[in-house]
């Protein structure tokens, strides 16, 4: 039998790593970047988890439609700790720094961060968080090309929601870890298709899935955050 690890939200968030700013003033393609990421949640009701990046070459990926989510990224898309989802960022060559901040992203809200790091060009970004009221839908964008971004520059991406393809999209309470069921979190066993995909969406017990944990306030659309990178 395949092992089973339950979480709760609580100890997800107490798992969620610091933000840590780092390095040098100035800025050059071979040199120190400073970069501030801001993370606005535009779900009705949908708490995003505290969000997990890294900055890299294109070698990196966090993830690929159609190919099986890695192991950090099942966990971070079942149970929304991003700590072995920022270990295998870590453990790259291709990647430049990775974090994951210590608090959710709440329907609405805006979070922001600042990270200093050195690299040597040719910079992407990739960002992931969960939607806790769901079983494994997680939001990112993946491997953005920043290197062009000048000193002062922003760019905005509006990020989509995808099915990490790792467990059943059953709705169920027991197998929700957010507000709106407070059931399982992450589970070893993977579901048969095994393989990243768009988010169709939920169905939710005002469409009739009478088993559903969720309501008509937890259905989203995409976009469903917006992704703001500004080289400082």
């Amino acid at each position: 039998m395949k092992p089973m690890i339950k979480k709760s939200l609580v100890s997800v968030l107490a798992l969620g790593l610091l933000v840590l700013v780092s390095g040098c003033d100035n800025d050059n393609d071979n040199g120190a970047g400073r970069y501030e990421i801001s993370v606005t949640n535009l779900s009705n009701n949908q708490p995003m988890s505290p969000p997990a990046w890294a900055f890299h070459d294109e070698d990196y990926m966090g993830w690929e439609i159609g190919s099986a989510a890695t192991a950090g990224l099942e966990i971070l898309a079942e149970s929304g700790d991003a700590s072995s989802f920022v270990s295998e960022a870590r453990n790259h060559a291709a990647v430049y720094t990775q974090r994951a901040a210590d608090e959710m992203v709440l329907p609405g809200q805006t979070q922001t961060y600042t990270v200093a790091f050195r690299h040597d060009g040719g910079l992407q970004f990739t960002l992931a968080t969960m939607l806790v009221n769901t079983n494994d839908a997680f939001v990112g964008v993946s491997g953005v090309k920043i290197s062009d971004l000048a000193t002062g520059e922003e760019r905005t991406y509006m990020a989509r929601a995808y099915d990490a393809g790792t467990e059943e999209n059953l709705e169920t309470a027991a197998t929700i870890p957010g507000p709106a069921g407070g059931g399982e979190g992450f589970n070893a066993a993977r579901e048969a298709s095994d393989k990243v995909s768009m988010h169709s969406g939920v169905v939710t017990n005002s469409d009739g899935l009478s088993s559903s944990a969720l309501d008509q306030s937890h259905r989203f659309d995409n976009p469903v955050a917006r992704v703001v990178i500004r080289h400082l």
